[in-house]
């Protein structure tokens, strides 16, 4: 047995640098020791509810201060952090929650716009998560839900000392939840060493040093793996400083860039389309990219003109990267201090093994230059399975650690990898993974719809947009319009059709299954 914690990121660069900014939003600027001593009430807080070891408790924050502090007193606590999308309805909340048999639910208040709190807690009541806590953006305001505890009330009285639960570095430390082309989202398991070995990645990937720490602008959710990984734990790793963004605007992240003197900028490729198209005259480019050390690209393929572009007006190169939930994520990355190779996800990340396989027999393929293959990987980024969910792991994980990740790839002399196509089914929604069947499912519940098919099509800022193909019922009436307006109340705000087109039957093969490469 190995102990170790994932908290460990956070205490060891406290013990290191107490006093050094870990966490800046707005005019705040919270000390690693403050953060620290936030997540260790935390901690206490779930401990006074019998919540430890092994159990697991759900998050769901957009990038704030608070979601830092919660996600490492979580760890502290022994127990496993189940991120989720602020964007998720009541009932996919419940779902969540029941799937992972989270014991507790700390969710932000959000805004009148858009109401993370109130669809949290109707999720919770519906998953019987009785302990929840609200978030709110004044600790010490009262709670607007009637009988639910705030954050502030429920630490208000913990105190700032807790001696953090040793755990198993094999044992679960994060809960991602992703999904194949088919079925409900499944929760990743990512062990504490899967994580801590990812985020110490930097050192190598990145040329991380504790003693020049980075600055890093963190626009990317922190729920998501890209984020929480490379940005939250890959900057504590190294006593680095993240800047808080809780939504992206272009504008707002390239003013924030200049005060800040961001040096590390991660982004998917709709957030480095947009810094380009809101560069103006009142841009100060010119500081912005004496100051920007390294930009990193991952979540879907960098077009080369943004690339391109990008280089000639920031003077940093992109360096693109590779990875799933199910890796922790990073599984390839291109090489700091080499020339960039356009279109290239990089090479495997030192303690990673990666090779392309037959999808249909799992062999590895023969290989030249122009041979095509699944991807399939294995190391220490590996996670340990779908939770409860022993034959869908099966489907994607061998008995010695390899993974078939669903994408296509070629791979040059050098080694470097090009994605040339991604899963069949999967839509990457500025982004964000959206799985054609669970939106297919919510839509055959309209009263209309007899029949759906989803797919992605091209979109300029998006990379693709989400398309509904219907057949309705016999007799029944409704028009896209009225569709679209009804999935955007039954599903968040990534994943509903914006494009809805009604036919009068979809392509079949002999066996009945639908034909969605006509319908593209």
């Amino acid at each position: 047995m190995s102990t170790y914690n994932l908290a460990s990121l956070l205490e060891d660069s406290t013990a290191n640098y107490p006093e050094r900014t870990a966490i800046v939003m707005g005019d705040t600027r919270l000390s690693y020791a403050q953060i620290n001593g936030a997540a260790n009430q935390v901690a206490n807080l779930l401990a006074s509810k019998g919540i430890g070891a092994g159990d697991r408790v759900a998050l769901m924050s957009p990038n704030l201060p608070y979601f830092t502090m919660i996600y490492f007193g979580i760890l502290k606590a022994g127990a496993t952090v189940v991120p989720l999308n602020v964007l998720l309805k009541g009932r996919e909340v419940a779902y969540h929650l029941k799937d992972s048999d989270a014991k507790a639910l700390f969710a932000f208040q959000g805004t009148p716009e858009l109401a993370i709190g109130a669809e949290a807690h109707a999720g919770a009541q519906e998953a019987g998560v009785e302990d929840f806590f609200l978030i709110t953006a004044d600790p010490a305001a009262p709670s607007p839900i009637e009988g639910v505890t705030t954050l502030g009330q429920g630490i208000g009285t913990q105190p700032p000392t807790f001696e953090t639960v040793a755990t198993d570095e094999d044992d679960t430390a994060v809960i991602l939840y992703t999904s194949g082309t088919t079925g409900q989202p499944k929760g990743a398991e990512l062990r504490h060493r899967n994580m801590r070995d990812n985020a110490m990645a930097g050192a190598d990937l990145f040329a991380a040093d504790a003693e020049r720490p980075d600055t890093y602008l963190a626009v990317l959710p922190m729920f998501h793996a890209f984020g929480q990984s490379v940005v939250q734990n890959g900057a504590f790793a190294f006593g680095g400083t993240v800047v808080l963004l809780p939504r992206f605007d272009a504008a707002a992240a390239l003013a924030t860039m200049i005060k800040e003197k961001v040096t590390f900028f991660a982004g998917v490729p709709t957030m480095y389309w947009g810094l380009l198209g809101a560069l103006s005259d009142d841009v100060d480019v010119a500081t912005l990219a004496e100051n920007l050390r390294l930009a990193v690209a991952g979540g879907s393929a960098l077009p080369v003109e943004i690339h391109k572009e990008f280089e000639k007006r920031f003077g940093v190169s992109i360096l693109e990267g590779y990875g799933l939930s199910e890796t922790s994520p990073v599984a390839s990355f291109s090489v700091y201090g080499q020339p960039v190779r356009p279109g290239s996800i990089g090479v495997p990340i030192p303690g990673v093994e990666m090779k392309l396989i037959d999808p249909a027999s799992w062999d590895e393929v023969d290989w030249t230059p122009d041979t095509i293959g699944e991807i399939a990987i294995k190391g220490h980024a590996i996670f340990k399975g779908y939770y409860n969910r022993p034959e869908a792991t099966a489907e994607v994980l061998t008995e010695d650690g390899w993974f078939r990740s669903g994408d296509l790839a070629k791979r040059d002399e050098d080694g470097w990898y090009y994605i040339v196509d991604r899963a069949k089914e999967l839509i990457i929604r500025g982004g964000f993974n959206v799985y054609p069947r669970e939106i297919e499912e919510v839509l055959l519940t309209h009263p209309a719809v007899s029949l759906a098919a989803v797919i992605g099509v091209p979109h300029d800022s998006h990379g693709e947009e989400i398309k509904a193909v219907l057949v309705l019922k016999p007799g029944a009436s409704a028009t896209p319009e009225e569709i679209v307006d009804w999935a955007k109340e039954q599903m968040a705000a990534y994943k509903y059709p914006r494009i809805v087109e009604i036919v009068d039957a979809l392509p079949m093969t002999a066996t009945g299954k639908i034909l969605k490469r006509e319908l593209k």
